[in-house]
């Protein structure tokens, strides 16, 4: 599949590149993308809620009101949980979500993902992108030269750069990685790829591991 080559300007440069077949051409398999977003979202989770129970509830334990005579249910401690402020049934406890995925599976669903998105016309080439000083004006510039303003955007790098992944920082639904951290979720989460044409043979020769 050939794609056309902007520069950090948005206007074609007069050249193509052509995606390597064997991740931008395979048939995308949507259940290792499903698993693999399933395992970042879980890995997101800290796991940390937790409720008292009835043993841990600091009510006293004294009996209520009299076992009979009363002409309602007994009742015993005020730790029981059909009182208010009473101890909670099987409430949460704190827990561990991640879950193992095996890395064929995570390399296949990137490669799916990569897949999806170039299926859909939703990959753009960058020659480079280059930023003097850190300042968010001039990478919202590069977006609205690009014609994405206001749309989710990930830009993929051959490696960090710092300029770059600063001034992108405080702008809306606009997300910097490399191509060595890239993840499904956020493949699947942008709107538009943004990929740097040095970034296209490091993420072959990585997801092809």
């Amino acid at each position: 599949m050939d794609v056309i080559v902007y520069n950090s300007k948005g206007v074609d440069t007069g050249k193509k590149v052509t995606l390597p077949e064997d991740v931008f051409g395979i048939e995308p398999n949507q259940h290792a993308i499903y698993l693999d977003v399933k395992q970042y979202l879980a890995n997101q989770r800290q796991g940390t809620h937790k409720a008292k129970e009835r043993a841990e509830n600091a009510h006293s334990t004294r009996k209520l009101k009299k076992q009979k005579g009363t002409g309602g249910a007994r009742a015993g401690s005020a730790k029981s949980p059909v009182f208010v402020g009473g101890g909670t049934i099987f409430g949460p406890r704190p827990r561990d979500y991640s879950f193992k995925l095996n890395k064929k599976v995570k390399s296949l669903a990137r490669k799916s993902a990569l897949a999806a998105k170039a299926q859909a016309s939703k990959i753009s080439v960058i020659d480079s992108i280059a930023l003097e000083a850190p300042r968010t004006k001039d990478y919202v510039q590069f977006l609205n030269d690009m014609q994405l303003t206001g749309r989710k955007t990930l830009l993929i790098l051959p490696d960090l750069d710092a300029n770059v992944v600063l001034s992108s920082r405080n702008v809306e639904k606009a997300k910097v990685t490399t191509a060595a951290q890239v993840n499904t979720y956020d493949l699947m989460n942008a709107d538009q790829l943004l990929i740097s044409e040095a970034a296209l043979s490091t993420i072959q020769t990585l997801f092809n591991q």
